[in-house]
């Protein structure tokens, strides 16, 4: 008969914790046990270059030998994790004779614990064991965990989760796909009693909140209809005041140009507490999916992200057109779509090479994504000949030009 783990959380704070092994098994293990608070020691002749930098970092001891009997002395945990079973055997034989637990991860039946596949949610750890079948342990964990963080378990957990203070979070959502938001902006976003959006935040996900949820739409259309900043911030203390837990989904990330400070300003002053999410931002994470990456080794030293809201030679403008000119590096241009070819036009008298590759990337990793390519001469006929429109992210640059085509999966791609 198979006799059933029993499974226990260990609280190893300050508790010593051998790990004898410095290969990569290893290397998985020492994180999770430090993120423990344990005070680990790891024995091997070598290590790989992680370990030896969390050892360097003072975040465990490693120490240079092999293993030796009397290496288990005060410890009140072991993990046998080398490659040679001879060894791990040593080790779980020495465990064993000191009463200590000792998993081996070569040979589960030969120690005497068994490492869970573990994962987070807002507090709580789930730990998985399948019977030595390590794949279906974790493939389990990471469901269980993904069904928390996207809301799918509130029905469960809400009943049972600590109560969320009335506040504020500002949460980046990423350039527009539902999977591209952050893990804690996905599960604060479970938690909403409100939600204030605007139209680049990942839609999707809206669709998902519970019912009794409140959805504001707080969009700014370019050229359109647009919420006021003043407005928005109001509401978000209105209902922060109200004893409501709101979550500001944005696109993008909050502080690149998406006036996030400005809504943590309006909290603070009115004494309403922020929590800050960053958030996938589109100046990069856009040309990434449409495979232009913003530097590349020998190609590009230099980023630049310019917001296009107002043009060359405005009196609001802050930003040294002539400057950027004279750089080989790369530029992202963010809200430019209207004012492209001025923008075109200051670059190229500012001395930029004509013939600098452009790529405009729309509706970026979106299910209707474009891209379309053109040089800084002629970048403004084309836009207008494709009628372009916002969102979009314009790159501008050598690295524009590293391929022609589509060299990955479509960013909806879900296989």
């Amino acid at each position: 008969m198979t006799v059933a783990p029993y499974l226990v959380g260990l609280d190893l704070t300050g508790r010593r914790v051998v790990v004898v092994g410095g290969g990569s098994v290893a290397q998985r293990r020492v994180v999770g046990l430090v993120a423990a608070g344990a005070d680990v020691e790891l024995i091997a002749p070598e290590v790989t270059p992680a370990v030896e930098a969390m050892a360097a970092a003072g975040e465990l001891r490693w120490t240079a030998r092999p293993f030796a009997t009397g290496d288990l002395d005060a410890a009140w945990y072991a993990l046998a994790c080398t490659d040679d079973p001879e060894v791990n055997a040593a080790v779980c034989a020495e465990a064993e004779q000191r009463q200590i637990f000792c998993v081996r991860a070569d040979h589960a039946p030969g120690g005497s614990a068994v490492t869970p596949a573990v994962g987070h949610h807002d507090g709580l750890a789930v730990g998985v064991l399948a019977g030595r079948r390590p794949r279906r342990s974790a493939a389990v964990r990471t469901a269980i965990v993904e069904a928390l963080a996207g809301g799918l378990a509130d029905a469960v957990d809400q009943g049972a989760a600590e109560p969320v203070r009335p506040g504020v979070a500002l949460v980046g959502g990423g350039p527009g796909d539902p999977e591209l938001i952050t893990v804690r902006g996905r599960r604060l976003l479970a938690r909403a009693d409100v939600v204030v959006t605007d139209r680049l935040g990942p839609r999707e996900l809206l669709d998902r909140l519970g019912e009794s949820v409140e959805v504001i739409d707080a969009s700014k259309i370019p050229y359109g209809r647009a919420m006021q900043q003043q407005k928005i911030n109001e509401l978000l203390i209105e209902h922060a005041r109200a004893g409501k837990f709101v979550v500001r989904l944005k696109g993008g990330d909050p502080y690149v140009f998406g006036r996030g400070f400005e809504e943590v300003l309006a909290c603070a002053e009115a004494g309403v507490p922020v929590t800050v999410v960053p958030g996938v931002t589109s100046a990069f994470a856009v040309p990434a999916i449409a495979d232009v990456p913003v530097s590349h080794r020998g190609v590009a030293h230099e980023i630049v992200v310019v917001s296009g809201h107002v043009a060359p030679g405005d009196p609001r403008s802050l930003v040294d057109w002539p400057a950027l000119a004279r750089l080989r590096g790369t530029l992202v241009l963010m809200m430019a779509v209207e004012r492209l070819g001025a923008f075109a036009e200051a670059l190229l008298d500012g001395g930029r090479d004509p013939q600098s590759p452009v790529v405009i990337v729309q509706d970026g990793t979106t299910r209707i994504q474009r891209t379309v390519r053109a040089t800084l001469a002629t970048v403004a006929d084309v836009a207008r000949a494709e009628e372009v429109s916002p969102p979009a992210i314009v790159v501008i640059g050598p690295v524009a030009g590293l391929v022609d085509g589509p060299v990955t999966s479509a960013p909806h791609d879900t296989a």
